[in-house]
């Protein structure tokens, strides 16, 4: 985790404090459980969580335990039993690491998707307020950068608004999927445990058992886990890209804001750089590269080996802290945005009227025109526009074989932009519902 990118809610969630607490408390929440079914003392269990619950973890001395003894659990065993004295024996009976290990980290997952989820919450309000203020402002729809028909900003933010609200519904369903717990042993098989404690600790931490495991939880879990916040970072980035080129000069139809007292360059002062949107397609990029790895985690040795878990602690805190970065800023880029009608509709006209093509082509289709003649001649008249800067509208008053068809007034019909936004209020719907 690097600190520039990291917020503090969740970056607490990977810090070692909060680990070796969630790991006390699955060992304690078993030690309960055997304590009910008589296999250990009930004052013992008492014991445990007394003492356990009160201490503040020494992450320094498990550390220290761990260079010698070489095997993290069992360090912090060492430090428990420092910590709460005899009745530590009965501690981590018929478990084993990866129960503790595993356990753990899916309920760091579910909690860092319980904040992502607000985090796109949060982005999702941004984005609804933004387009309902556009919903009518005019600008041009662009096909492989080029301009191509009018839409509205709008419909731009409703679109990314629809996107979002499926990256919600993915991240709740990775959440629900990689929320399982395994109390089940060496092998999975609850030779040295019963499988009632480990329905007891799932519900004790939020979570569900694991249907069948074997030494570990099965990796495919996670590997859709990493997969949905890949894709979420696609979105961020799909976003922040459309920000950054209409933050163009040439374009300038939108911009980030920029704060009082702001620099944009350290040798050119006029400079105002899209540096957030800039920065949340490098963050995107970071967070879709832990998707891989956490793929090739699934394919374990046998009933388990330790390839997965020097991966785990990488991606599990920097793909979460990172996407949770992300998505607030992404949210106040949109809520800050800089938007510029003006500039829009200065850009809708660049062309002289071509964007009406399409128009023009049906027109002279219903009229009577075979497809391919009127394509050619609409075609004919749009590359005097685009060559020779020509009026658009003035060539095809001017060309015979139109006028044949289409009347003045059929012409200037062709170019009315309300055209293009009388289903607004219907898309609005599908994406809004009724509001």
């Amino acid at each position: 985790m690097i600190p520039r990118y990291s917020r503090a809610e969740m970056a607490d969630i990977w810090s070692p404090q909060t680990k070796f607490r969630i790991w006390f408390e699955i060992e304690a929440h078993a030690l309960d459980a055997m304590a009910s079914l008589g296999q250990v003392p009930k004052e013992a269990a008492a014991k445990v969580w007394e003492k356990g619950h009160a201490a503040t973890f020494d992450v320094a001395r498990i550390d220290a335990i761990e260079r010698e003894v070489k095997h993290d659990v069992i360090a912090f065993l060492t430090h428990l039993a420092e910590i709460v004295g005899p009745e530590a024996r009965f501690v981590h009976q018929g478990l084993t690491s990866s129960d503790v290990l595993d356990t753990c980290f899916n309920v760091q997952l579910a909690r860092a998707a319980d904040l992502l989820l607000a985090d796109v919450d949060g982005l999702l309000a941004a984005l609804k307020k933004r387009a309902f203020e556009h919903k009518d402002t005019l600008t041009i729809g662009r096909s492989h950068g080029i301009h191509a028909e009018p839409t509205t900003f709008g419909l731009k933010l409703a679109g990314a608004y629809a996107e979002f609200a499926r990256a919600r519904t993915r991240l709740e369903a990775a959440r629900a999927e990689v929320a399982t717990c395994a109390i089940s042993g060496a092998v999975g098989t609850f030779a040295n445990i019963e499988p009632q404690v480990e329905a007891h600790v799932a519900k004790a931490m939020g979570l569900t058992p694991e249907p069948i495991s074997t030494q570990v939880v099965p990796r495919d879990r996670h590997a859709a886990f990493f997969a949905a916040l890949a894709v979420i970072a696609s979105s961020v980035e799909r976003l922040a890209t459309e920000i950054r080129h209409l933050q163009r000069t040439e374009v300038l139809e939108a911009e980030e804001y920029f704060a009082p007292g702001q620099k944009g360059s350290s040798a050119m002062p006029h400079k105002r750089n899209p540096i957030l949107t800039e920065n949340l397609t490098g963050l995107a990029r970071m967070v879709r590269a832990y998707a891989l790895p956490a793929m090739e985690n699934v394919a374990l040795w046998h009933e388990r080996d330790i390839s997965h878990s020097s991966v785990e602690r990488m991606i599990g805190p920097d793909a979460t802290v990172t996407l949770d970065f992300a998505l607030a800023r992404l949210t106040n880029v949109v809520d800050r945005l800089l938007v510029y009608p003006e500039r829009m509709r200065e850009n809708l006209d660049r062309l002289g009227g071509l964007i009406h093509s399409q128009r023009v082509l049906l027109a002279l289709t219903q009229a009577g025109m075979s497809r391919e003649e009127a394509y050619r001649v609409v075609q004919l008249n749009a590359m005097k526009v685009w060559e020779a800067g020509a009026d658009f509208l003035t060539e095809l008053l001017g060309d015979k074989d139109v006028r044949a068809a289409l009347s003045e007034d059929d012409l200037r019909q062709a170019f009315d932009l309300g055209y293009h936004t009388k289903h607004v209020d219907a898309l609005f719907q599908r994406v809004f519902g009724d509001v």
